[in-house]
């Protein structure tokens, strides 16, 4: 793993959740909500623009799979997305298992007393946090 801030992202239907990690790439925290734009590639564009702000060494995008391990239309989803985000960046673009991490993001939000629709703005930057961070404790020493 390269010294350096990564992000996070999770992909859905609606919304781009981003995260990023601090230069050490020790903690992995919330950053942004980003609009899902599937035809127009604004999001793509918004998600660059933040690799060039923060000077981004890599990013993380979470392929979601089934518990069987299986991959779905969701996965297919966000495969594409991950080989369009590498088309517009000079940085790499890596997939990282991301079973459950919006059903543990939306649970403990839950249990912080954020919700409704305070919660939907915020759990796919909640998901993106728990994606990088578990890809940042798997690749770190």
């Amino acid at each position: 793993m390269n010294r350096g801030r990564y992000l996070g992202i999770d992909v859905g239907a609606v919304r781009v959740g981003v995260a990023i990690c601090d230069p050490g790439g020790v903690l992995a925290t919330p950053l942004v909500t980003v609009p899902r734009d599937a035809a127009g590639g604004s999001d793509l564009r918004a998600i660059a623009a933040l690799v060039a702000e923060h000077e981004a060494v890599g990013v993380v995008v979470g392929l979601p799979r089934t518990l069987t391990g299986r991959e779905g239309p969701a996965a297919e989803a966000a495969r594409a997305f991950a080989d369009a985000l590498a088309g517009v960046l000079d940085v790499p673009v890596e997939l990282s298992d991301e079973r459950l991490t919006t059903v543990v993001a939306t649970q403990q939000l839950r249990e912080r007393g954020v919700k409704g629709r305070k919660q939907r703005a915020v759990v796919d930057q909640a998901a993106a946090v728990a994606i990088l961070q578990g890809w940042l404790d798997a690749h770190r020493g």
